[in-house]
């Protein structure tokens, strides 16, 4: 099965490739180089986790506040937690792919760089250039490095949410506020784990974009 359908496999693989070639032609054809793409993505990827990061701190704001429940309209409390629960999923997946379009130009920008270095007559100028690349390129793992690890631990909260969410969907009583309660107290450590390694990786976007922007000064 796999060798039947591998050529199809490599045939979509090369289309997305040269479709992501032909994007950043593009764009160097109307005066923007793949090292500001690549500044831009970043800068739309530490955005985007500022967002999730408060998008989570909501979501554990509305679970301690349903543990508090005493009385009243349950499906209510469901309706909200709900809500956050999608909006963190949606945050969840925006950040993934945000990943993703900072490795895809990540990947085209270094591979040009080394085919530019390669062209040098001049020595020093070679080496400098060299030297320039392996420190960005230094940097940036710390930056995807930090950004995966603060990615990393949505899931299992989201896992959590899920599970309440479902949980109180069908059982709109007591239990199922009992059931929220003896999860808060994990619940509340994850998000601020979260929370933590977000800023991190906020402030590694951060130290990424201002060396990228000195050194095309």
């Amino acid at each position: 099965m796999k060798t039947k359908h591998f050529p199809l496999l490599l045939t979509i693989i090369l289309v997305l490739s040269a479709c992501s070639t032909m994007y950043y032609e593009g764009l160097e054809k109307i005066g923007i180089p793949k090292r500001d793409v690549m500044v831009y993505r970043v800068e739309q990827a530490r955005d985007t986790q500022e967002e999730t990061k408060e998008q989570f701190k909501s979501a554990l704001a509305q679970f301690s506040a349903a543990t508090n429940f005493s009385g009243g309209d349950l499906e209510a409390i469901y309706t909200k937690l709900n809500d956050e629960y999608e909006s963190s999923v949606s945050k969840a997946e925006e950040v993934r792919s945000r990943i993703e379009d900072i490795e895809d130009v990540s990947q085209a920008l270094f591979t040009e760089w080394e085919q530019e270095i390669a062209e040098y007559s001049n020595t020093s100028l070679k080496r400098s250039s060299q030297n320039k690349l392996t420190s960005t390129k230094r940097h940036y793992r710390q930056l995807i490095s930090s950004m995966k690890n603060a990615e990393a631990k949505i899931e299992p909260i989201l896992r959590v949410f899920r599970d309440q969410v479902m949980f109180l969907k069908h059982n709109l009583n007591a239990r199922a506020i009992a059931a929220l309660k003896s999860e808060l107290g994990n619940i509340q450590s994850d998000v601020s784990a979260l929370v933590d390694s977000m800023e991190a990786s906020i402030d590694e976007a951060n130290a990424f974009i201002n060396t990228m922007e000195k050194n095309n000064s």
